[in-house]
């Protein structure tokens, strides 16, 4: 690399350090008054709030769209709309979590007094306690922001950064304060690879019916290797004469019958050949969950059975796990 790569690396890690250092002060100094205003948010019926503006702006949007996301009512407010109209949106049930750096921006400065008026608790994140945002607050979460990343020590880094993670601690927190499982953040993450993640079942993606691979144990190899073949499955689930799964039998099988000179074993039944007691997964599985099985257990797919009567009820393939983009 040349000079000026090496100046360049220098200064990002300098970046990353400094934003670090940012992060680790918050670390060395929440106390109490983090937890009152964890406390404080789960305890308001009405919405919470964010206030900023400019680059606390941008991250006081964020922080809303994580404590929405995440079971806590909330939304992102311009201060300069806020006072212009946007105070309708506001309820006496709510609370405001405003953020500034110096706590003298002026908008903030001037709304929070207001919102005071109409009864709403607020939390000022700011890194200046004597700031007329902190005097007006209830609570102060203070930043401990040494100086700002950039050379000059004036472009919003350092600052932004230990914001963003003291919003994070905040919802994180609320989300365990509230009892906010995986089951409700699926809900509230139905697109994307994200909502792939924690909605797919296997009962989505399994193939069934005809396309369902089924032999019974009085079978022999030829009617498995048929039922294979229309299935372009590559293997069978065994069922006993109550319909039950007893075993699996894969074309793996029979590689390890002809590599272990058990040619005599291939003119007989199924069940000769068949694994017992297979892995299975059931429809109300998770996708992620059977894909898992699949990558761990190296095998090409999985009998799915039902979870009261035990009997196959699909079979899923890891062709179809890759296609969703879950392996």
């Amino acid at each position: 690399m040349t000079k000026t790569d090496l100046a360049l690396l220098r200064t990002a890690k300098g970046v990353i350090e400094a934003e670090s250092r940012a992060v680790r002060g918050l670390v060395k100094t929440l106390d109490a008054g983090f937890v009152k205003a964890v406390r404080l948010i789960a305890g308001r019926p009405g919405k919470t709030v964010l206030l900023g503006v400019g680059k606390s702006g941008l991250i006081a949007r964020k922080i809303a769209a994580t404590l929405a996301s995440t079971g806590t009512r909330s939304l992102y407010l311009h201060p300069v709309e806020t006072l212009h109209g946007d105070l309708g949106m506001i309820a006496a049930d709510d609370i405001a979590i405003a953020l500034s750096y110096s706590g003298e921006t002026e908008e903030t400065a001037k709304l929070v007094p207001i919102l005071k008026k109409q009864g709403l608790p607020v939390i000022a994140v700011t890194n200046n306690t004597s700031s007329r945002l902190a005097r007006c607050a209830d609570i102060v979460l203070r930043l401990h922001v040494r100086s700002e990343a950039c050379p000059h020590g004036i472009v919003p880094t350092s600052s932004t950064t230990a914001m963003l993670a003291l919003g994070d601690a905040l919802a994180v927190c609320l989300m365990s304060l509230n009892g906010f499982d995986r089951s409700r953040f699926a809900r509230l993450h139905p697109g994307g690879n994200l909502g792939k993640l924690l909605n797919i079942r296997v009962r989505d993606l399994m193939h069934k019916g005809r396309k369902n691979p089924v032999v019974r144990e009085g079978d022999t190899l030829a009617r498995a290797l048929e039922v294979m073949t229309r299935t372009k499955a590559g293997a069978v689930s065994v069922t006993g004469a109550a319909g039950e799964l007893t075993g699996y039998f894969t074309d793996g099988d029979i590689r390890r019958c002809l590599q272990g000179g058990r040619l005599s074993a291939l003119s007989g039944h199924i069940s000769a050949l068949m694994t017992r007691s297979p892995l299975t997964v059931h429809p109300e599985t998770m996708a992620i969950e059977a894909a898992r099985l699949i990558s761990e257990k190296r095998v090409d797919n999985l009998p799915v059975t039902d979870s009261r009567t035990g009997r196959p009820v699909g079979i899923i393939d890891e062709r179809d796990l890759l296609k969703e983009g879950l392996i």
